[in-house]
């Protein structure tokens, strides 16, 4: 007879989607332990083909849009930051994407964006990012660097897309049809994967920056307005990638790190 241990251990290892033969395995194993892993798996079970009806249910738009041959999911992040540039991704998913746990990046943790970063990497048709640095962003205002972000984002992608589904905004200067969407990266696959993709970049980025300039705490506050940052930025004053435009409030007049900054951000 098995021991209880390396049914535990067994059932430790198995993905989601072979749980259910573990159920029927051990389902008549009269031992205490033994159905105490049963109950286990049943929960897991549960908690999964929960997790594919709601991913199911986050495919409503594409499924909607279906006739569109490739349909693209555009997100954003980093409009409100004091430091660091906006970045905009733009995915195309495959028609049969099977990823789970997708969602608004906001919604999950560090880790699991980390992992479904590599998944959706991994298996999208396309997928395009778009920046722009904070000296852009001061010059021509946080959206409309959102919106050239974007139109980076997907004119990197290959192949193009035939519709955008868009996290609220219509983009001005593309041609290709949209869809904007109210909170769309909770409600459509493509925008969550976008967002996720954006998310991670972006926090990637911050966390380099970390360690060049330690005093900041990029890492932790991904360049929003901690009080530890804002107090960083008095003490210390502005670095080459905060934005001039959004920290007048903590500290005086530009100190002449433009160039700097430029250098930091060549191309973008």
């Amino acid at each position: 007879m098995i021991k209880i241990g390396e049914i535990r251990a067994a059932l430790k290892s198995l993905s989601d989607g072979q749980l259910q033969d573990f159920i029927e395995t051990y389902r008549a194993d009269g031992r205490m332990g033994v159905q105490a892993l049963v109950t286990q798996a049943e929960k897991r079970l549960k908690k999964y083909r929960q997790e594919i009806a709601r991913t199911e249910q986050l495919k409503r738009y594409e499924k909607k849009y279906g006739e569109y041959a490739y349909i693209c999911g555009i997100d954003e992040v980093g409009r409100g930051p004091l430091a660091g540039p906006v970045v905009a991704a733009a995915v195309i998913l495959p028609k049969d994407c099977q990823i789970l746990y997708i969602n608004d990046s906001k919604k999950l943790t560090a880790k699991k964006r980390e992992e479904l970063y590599d998944v959706i990497m991994e298996q999208a048709v396309a997928v395009g990012i778009g920046m722009r640095s904070p000296a852009r962003i001061d010059e021509i205002n946080i959206l409309q660097a959102t919106y050239e972000a974007m139109r980076e984002a997907i004119g990197k992608l290959n192949p193009q897309p035939t519709l955008l589904l868009n996290d609220a905004v219509t983009i001005p200067e593309v041609e290709i049809p949209q869809i904007p969407i109210i909170k769309g990266d909770a409600k459509s696959i493509s925008i969550g994967a976008a967002s996720i993709i954006a998310k991670v970049t972006r926090d990637r980025l911050m966390v380099e920056y970390d360690r060049l300039m330690p005093e900041y705490e990029f890492a932790s506050n991904k360049g929003y307005g901690s009080a530890a940052h804002i107090q960083a930025l008095k003490t210390y004053g502005p670095t080459p990638i905060h934005r001039r435009s959004f920290i007048g409030h903590f500290v005086g007049e530009p100190d002449g790190t433009e160039g700097a900054e430029e250098s930091i951000f060549a191309g973008k």
